[in-house]
């Protein structure tokens, strides 16, 4: 485990139609978060476009690319010359019918250091992310980079606290999710702050159960037609390894949320909490059955 405090940041921002002027946004928001001295720098769920699985639209898998591929090799340029960890969350085109909604982990010298492909694809009212993506096939790993240990999870993974412990126990200090969530209209009234607070929840969740940083990004604005677009909620959070929220950002306005991590909180928090000491894995065989009939 990496011994340092290191500095993470978050770029909560609102997209375009045009995915090069995101992609310039973007790298001008990691320049910035690494001049306020960040380290490992996340971008949101899918962030070179405006989230397009709000329709079933075939013309979208044109946003798509390869990996490595253009976007890959412009963040491997900015993360060298900077010397910070970059993970960007990006439309992944595997082969001809076969894409991803994958993240890569680009290290402080721009090496990819490896990527995470989106294990669980919702299929909800204005997110029909099954029509795009195919469901990922490299399980939760962590990746080592220069500034510390890092997983990699994204949006609807979010509520899967089997995933979080599984990214944990390769030895991950701090677990990402790049996010793409908001309001749909006629439901933010009623419910809207309900449904802020079980995502808000269930991430902090995680890193107490696990004793470990969690950082949530999300993306702003409001996106597609007024009575069926979504309100992207924003809220990108850093909850410390106790679900502490230690830096968290507003619903509405592009933000770069800095916050400090400390792997001594981490080894503070397991030994008074030790639920991993605990864990009872003789008797868990059972959690990979669908329902227990």
């Amino acid at each position: 485990m990496h011994a340092a405090k290191f500095r993470i940041g978050l770029i909560q921002m609102a997209c375009s139609v045009d995915p090069n002027e995101n992609l310039a946004k973007a790298e001008w928001r990691i320049r910035e978060a690494a001049a306020r001295g960040a380290q490992i720098v996340c971008l949101q769920e899918l962030f070179r476009s405006q989230y397009f699985c709000r329709e079933e639209n075939a013309s979208f898998f044109d946003l798509s690319e390869s990996i490595p591929g253009p976007s890959t090799a412009a963040l491997s340029r900015l993360a060298a010359e900077l010397g910070v960890v970059v993970v960007a969350s990006l439309f992944e085109r595997r082969a001809a019918g076969v894409y991803h909604n994958t993240a890569v982990i680009i290290d402080a010298d721009g090496a990819l250091a490896g990527i995470y492909r989106k294990m669980h694809i919702p299929d909800d009212p204005l997110y029909f992310e099954k029509f795009y993506f195919t469901p990922g096939d490299l399980g939760f790993p962590s990746f080592e980079t220069r500034h510390a240990r890092v997983a990699v999870l994204v949006c609807w993974d979010q509520w899967y606290p089997e995933a979080a412990r599984l990214a944990a126990l390769t030895g991950a200090q701090v677990l990402f999710y790049p996010t793409a969530i908001g309001w749909h209209p006629a439901e933010k009234e009623e419910s809207g702050a309900a449904q802020h607070d079980a995502w808000r929840t269930i991430q902090r969740a995680h890193a107490i159960a696990n004793g470990i940083y969690v950082a949530a990004v999300n993306r702003v604005g409001f996106e597609g037609p007024p009575d069926r677009g979504l309100e992207f909620w924003g809220g990108s959070f850093v909850a410390d390894p106790f679900g502490q929220v230690v830096a968290e950002a507003a619903h509405d306005r592009e933000e770069i949320l800095i916050a400090e991590c400390d792997p001594r909180r981490i080894e503070e928090v397991r030994r008074n909490w030790p639920f991993l000491r605990d864990r009872r894995i003789d008797a868990y065989g059972a959690i990979t059955e669908r329902v227990i009939d």
